[in-house]
């Protein structure tokens, strides 16, 4: 019998950016890695910035007794704390470290935060395109994914939230700035979504969540000020982690901030923290908390990501590719060339440039690159984009 008929049927659909990324791995042994561009995987390309590394040395010369022990499972108040303080003078909110729960990245967030909503069968609203990963982590808390679509820009679909609303609906989940397509969602949109949610919650007497992904909040290539969530509905929670803007993908830190203007917070984090524990992550590892608690006022160096973003789209432009302009994170999501974008972009792996479809992010037609990646993957690619748009077009 095996493993699970449904986790079978999910590991088949949810793996087409790891197939990728084993796909330029064998591509490299048989070409040579110098001969292969992947573009497929979004893993930061930046090393933490000096402040890290500072950081990581004192603590490992503490030798205060109980530093890798358990803790509480919200995380160290110290640490919730230093996060509590940068949200208020980043929203001008009154965070505090009660506002703050310490999790496993944003994907364990995400999954504590479904577990504390969801009761069997509650709906959440992902808006096309969304990370991969979405539907999974709802169903994993008993919940159910429902799609709405976004415009030709790819801000949200107002209408399409509309009729995606239930009297199911429990949450309605945004990321932005946006993976895959690096658009950040506008004061205005978040204003239109909210009504929406206001309407719905009138209409079936229930509470509705605005739960906002925002692990790329400090990737921005915009002098406009972030939007932030808070302000615009009360049942607002954000979860994020320092896996992009610290450089730390691999250590597995973030948090859960929940609006302090909400009056029943005390509630949702209590359940949250309660879920932290239940679900297994007990709490965010020990060493990563003392590290991020000192450094939320620093970053990875922006500009970096900037200059490699207006290379790569001002190039595919320049081909001849469509593409939105990303405002932040580290992606760009032209239109395939042709209609069914798994050919394209297989067209693209001939020419050893690894993409990934759309149809991955529930939005076919289009592929997504990472440009974090060296400056010579970048610049090597370039004739592979150009000779597949050459091909596409007979």
């Amino acid at each position: 019998m095996g493993i699970s008929n449904k986790t079978r049927a999910q590991m088949g659909e949810s793996s087409l950016i790891r197939r990728m990324f084993e796909e330029a791995a064998a591509l490299a042994a048989e070409h040579g890695p110098e001969n292969v561009f992947d573009l497929s995987l979004g893993n930061p390309i930046l090393e933490p910035p000096p402040e890290f590394k500072t950081e990581l040395m004192r603590i490992v010369e503490d030798e205060t007794p109980g530093t890798h022990r358990y803790m509480p499972n919200g995380g160290l108040p110290d640490t919730r704390a230093a996060v509590a303080e940068s949200l208020a003078k980043e929203t001008g909110l009154p965070f505090t470290g009660a506002d703050v729960i310490m999790t496993c990245g944003a994907g364990g967030a995400l999954n504590v935060t479904f577990k504390a909503l969801l009761d069997p069968g509650d709906e959440v609203i992902v808006i096309a395109p969304y990370f991969v990963e979405y539907p999974y982590f709802i169903d994993n808390q008993g919940g159910k994914a429902v799609i709405a679509r976004s415009e030709g820009d790819f801000q949200p679909d107002i209408d399409s939230i509309r009729d995606a609303m239930s009297e199911r609906t429990r949450a309605v989940l945004i990321n932005s700035p946006n993976n895959p397509t690096g658009v950040i969602y506008s004061e205005e949109t978040l204003e239109a979504v909210v009504g929406v949610i206001r309407e719905a919650e009138d209409r079936f007497g229930t509470e509705i969540f605005l739960i906002s992904d925002e692990p790329y909040r400090k990737l921005i290539f915009t002098d406009e000020p972030y939007p932030f969530v808070f302000e615009h509905h009360l049942r607002t929670v954000v979860v994020t982690s320092h896996s992009k803007d610290l450089g730390l993908a691999g250590e597995r830190i973030g948090y859960i901030a929940v609006n302090p203007g909400y009056g029943e917070r005390g509630d949702f984090i209590d359940a949250v923290t309660f879920a932290n524990r239940t679900l297994g992550f007990m709490n965010a590892p020990a060493l990563m908390q003392r590290l991020v608690a000192r450094l939320q006022n620093v970053s990875v160096d922006v500009d970096v990501y900037r200059r490699k973003k207006e290379f790569i789209y001002d190039a595919l432009i320049g081909m001849g590719y469509e593409c939105v302009e990303p405002q932040g994170a580290f992606y760009l999501f032209p239109r395939s060339p042709l209609e069914d974008d798994r050919e394209f972009v297989a067209l693209l792996q001939s020419k050893l440039v690894l993409t990934v479809p759309g149809v991955g992010f529930g939005w076919p037609g289009f592929f997504r690159l990472s440009f974090s990646v060296e400056d010579r993957v970048l610049e090597g690619a370039l004739p592979g984009f150009e000779a597949a748009l050459r091909e596409a077009r007979g």
